[in-house]
């Protein structure tokens, strides 16, 4: 069985491999959580990263924002890797939702 180390630098090397389809660069790239499955078949981590903050929806948000020296504002946003405890290979990635 790998150990967390390694299972966590295979969820980093699999988010930096795919970053350019991600639609933007992802900063503060952070490891968040990891958790052994029950079954120890899998190693779930989580990683988060600041994006770029959508357009506002509305005027009001559009004139606030603007209004403020025009900041940059970041949502942070997270990703759960199942990573194979066997062969170290990332073999999924969701939307971690908190």
């Amino acid at each position: 069985m790998i150990d967390v180390k390694t299972a966590v630098n295979a969820a980093y090397e699999y988010i930096k491999s795919i970053q350019d389809m991600m639609g933007s660069s992802l900063g503060d790239l952070r490891l968040e959580e990891v958790e052994l499955s029950d079954d120890k078949s899998f190693w779930l981590i989580t990683l988060g990263f600041d994006i770029p903050k959508k357009a506002p929806k509305s005027q009001l948000e559009n004139f606030i924002t603007t209004s403020l020296t025009n900041p940059v504002l970041y949502e942070r946003e997270y990703k759960l890797f199942k990573v194979n405890s066997q062969t170290g290979k990332v073999e999924a990635m969701k939307i971690r939702q908190v």
